[in-house]
């Protein structure tokens, strides 16, 4: 489990998705803006783990993009969560996963 992962389970809970991924595997200050991310909430209704994933990695954000929808079965918070059903935690790790090996 990376650090993204482990900030996303921690309890109390102090990280929505895109927080966990941004403070995990990019910029700790940018944590807060990413606090409009979490739930559905990212521009295009994309998942916000992948969101911040792109802005960590914006020279790989369709590469990102097109693995996590691969690997998830959706990028979008509304289709994951209703169309594949995979837990938030698991969009966390995939995206600290592909930020590793993209």
């Amino acid at each position: 489990m990376g650090l993204a992962s482990e900030l996303f389970a921690a309890v109390p809970k102090r990280h929505n998705c895109a927080q966990a991924v941004m403070a995990g595997c990019g910029d700790p200050d940018r944590v807060a803006e990413m606090a409009a991310c979490g739930g559905g909430r990212a521009p295009g209704g994309l998942c916000g783990a992948l969101h911040a994933a792109m802005l960590i990695r914006p020279d790989r954000a369709e590469a990102l993009r097109r693995a996590f929808g691969e690997a998830v079965g959706d990028v979008t918070c509304r289709g994951i969560k209703t169309g594949t059903g995979t837990p938030c935690a698991v969009c966390v790790a995939t995206a600290e996963r592909l930020l590793e090996t993209l």
